[in-house]
C-alpha cells in the first residue's frame, strides 16, 4: 500500500539552526561510497554470520582514525573518536541481511546462497537496506572527521549484528556497550524507507515502531476416529474457536485508541482425513506500541485459550500451553520528542524543508528501541531515509500502484541518491547534537 505524507514546515530559527544551509558537499566521497555499497550488497550475510561485514566496517573506520573494537556482541563493531570536550553521540547501523533470493534484475544483484540455522540452503539479500545503513555510517564518519573543527565531543559509531532476529542490540548491551565504552548522551539511527522518494527523509516523534512478540500456542485434545467425534475432544475445533476468539482482544478488550495487532500466522494439526488428532499448534505475532498493551495482549491470550479448553471439558493436564519467545521480543522504538524535533530541524536545514516529511508510525519492529531502554534512559531517534527512485515514486503516486516493500526480493533502492542524502542528513544531525549546548 502506498502511504501519503505531507511536508513539515519547521521553525528552524527557534531551534537555533540556520534557515537555509548550502549543504555538505559529499560529491568527492561518493565514488568510493558507491563501491563500498556494491561490495556490501553483493556479499550479504545472515544474522549472526556478519563476520566479513564487520571486518569491512572495522577496516573503513580504522582508516578514518577511529579506535575500533571488533567482534563485540557477536560480530558487532564499536568505533570511538574523541574530539575534545563535549557530549557523546552514538550513531548505529545494522549489518545483517535476509534469507531472500534477489530478483531485482540488477547487474550488481546478490548471488549469495548459504545454509541457515535450520540447515536449509537459502539465498541471501540486503532486502532491508542494511547495506545502505552501513555505507551511510562510513560516509558520515568521513564527513565528521573532515569537519572536526565544526564540532566537539566523542563520536561513537556502532555496526550492529542480528537486527533482523532481534538479538543484536541485546547482545551488545549485555556485553557492556554502555559501560565498556562511554554512555552516549544521544543515540541516532536511520532506516531506508520503501515508501519515500530518495533525496527525502521522514521522521515521527514518539512511538515510531512497534513492540513485536512471537507466541506459540499448543492446543491439546483427546483424539480418535473421525467417525466417532462424540468420543473425542477435537483440538481442531478448539483451535478454530481460539483463532476467532483471539480477534476480540484488539477489537473488544483493548482501547481502540491503542493500536495493536494479534495475528495467527500459522496453524498445524492432524495427519489424515478421518483422524481427530491430539494437538494443534498455532504461531502468532503480536504488535503494539504501549508496553502495557503488550502485557494485556499476552494475559488475554493465556486466559482465552484456557477458558476455551475448560469449556470443552479438558482436564488440567491438557490445558493449552502458551509460550512467549522472550528472547525474540523486540520493544517499541520511542523517538524522544525533543530529540526528534531537533533532528528534524537539522535535516531540514541541510536538505531543505520540502525534503523532510511527516510520517506515521508503523507496526514493523526494530531493536534500535533497546538503546533507549537501559537504566541510563538515553534519548534516541531513528529517522526514515527515502530509497525509492524519484521517477518510480512519482509514477506510483500518479497511477496508485504499489512499490516493492522492504524485505521484498525486488527491493532496489536508488543507492547513489539515497546514500548521499543519508550521509548529509546524519552528519548534520550529529553535528547539531554536538553543538547543541555550545
Amino acid at each position: 500500500m502506498t502511504m501519503k505524507f505531507k511536508p513539515v514546515l519547521l521553525a528552524l530559527a527557534g531551534l537555533g539552526l540556520p534557515s537555509a544551509a548550502a549543504g555538505l558537499d559529499v560529491s568527492q566521497s561518493m565514488p568510493a561510497l558507491e563501491q563500498l555499497y556494491l561490495q556490501l550488497h553483493q556479499h550479504p550475510e545472515l544474522s549472526y554470520q556478519e563476520k566479513a561485514s564487520g571486518q569491512t566496517m572495522a577496516k573503513e573506520l580504522k582508516r578514518l582514525g577511529f579506535k575500533v573494537t571488533s567482534e563485540f556482541g557477536g560480530h558487532g563493531v564499536v568505533a570511538i573518536l574523541k574530539n575534545g570536550a563535549g557530549p557523546t553521540v552514538m550513531i548505529r547501523a545494522d549489518m545483517d541481511a535476509l534469507p531472500v533470493t534477489e530478483e531485482t534484475g540488477k547487474s550488481y544483484a546478490s548471488k549469495v546462497t548459504t545454509v541457515d540455522a535450520n540447515n536449509n540452503q537459502v539465498g541471501v539479500m540486503h532486502a532491508c537496506g542494511h547495506d545502505i545503513h552501513m555505507t551511510s555510517l562510513v560516509g558520515t564518519a568521513e564527513q565528521l572527521v573532515k569537519h572536526k573543527d565544526q564540532w566537539h565531543g566523542t563520536l561513537m559509531l556502532v555496526g550492529q549484528p542480528a537486527e533482523e532476529v532481534g538479538g543484536g542490540a541485546k547482545a551488545m548491551l549485555q556485553q557492556g556497550l554502555f559501560s565498556q565504552f562511554p554512555t552516549p548522551d544521544k543515540v541516532l539511527g536511520l532506516h531506508v524507507s520503501a515508501n519515500l522518494p530518495a533525496g527525502s527523509v521522514g521522521i515521527v516523534p514518539g512511538y515510531a515502531l512497534a513492540n513485536v512478540d512471537s507466541v506459540d500456542i499448543s492446543i491439546k485434545g483427546k483424539g480418535g476416529h473421525g467417525a466417532y467425534p462424540h468420543t473425542t475432544i477435537d483440538p481442531v475445533v478448539l483451535a478454530a474457536r481460539t483463532v476467532l476468539a483471539l480477534q476480540t482482544i484488539p477489537s473488544r478488550e483493548i482501547s481502540p485508541l491503542e493500536p495493536n495487532v494479534v495475528t495467527v500466522g500459522s496453524i498445524h494439526g492432524g495427519s489424515k482425513h478421518n483422524i481427530i488428532s491430539d494437538e494443534v499448534k498455532l504461531q502468532l505475532t503480536l504488535r503494539s506500541y504501549n508496553p502495557e498493551v503488550r502485557a494485556q495482549q499476552i494475559e488475554a491470550i493465556k486466559r482465552i485459550t484456557r477458558g476455551i479448553a475448560i469449556s470443552a471439558g479438558l482436564p488440567e493436564e491438557l490445558m493449552p500451553e502458551v509460550l512467549v519467545h522472550e528472547d525474540e521480543t523486540i520493544p517499541s522504538t520511542y523517538n524522544d520528542p525533543a530529540l526528534a524535533a531537533r533532528v528534524q530541524a537539522s535535516i531540514a536545514a541541510e536538505l531543505g524543508e520540502g525534503k523532510v516529511q511527516e510520517v506515521p508510525p508503523v507496526m514493523a519492529g526494530e531493536d534500535f528501541g533497546l538503546y533507549g531502554r537501559t537504566d541510563a534512559k538515553v534519548p534516541i531517534t531513528l529517522f526514515w531515509l527515502g530509497g525509492v527512485a524519484p521517477d518510480a515514486y512519482a509514477e506510483s503516486q500518479a497511477k496508485g500502484t504499489s512499490l516493492p516493500s522492504l524485505h521484498s526480493s525486488k527491493f532496489a533502492p536508488d543507492y547513489p541518491l539515497t546514500i548521499s542524502t543519508g550521509v548529509r542528513a546524519m552528519t548534520r544531525a550529529a553535528m547539531d547534537q554536538f553543538n547543541q549546548d555550545q
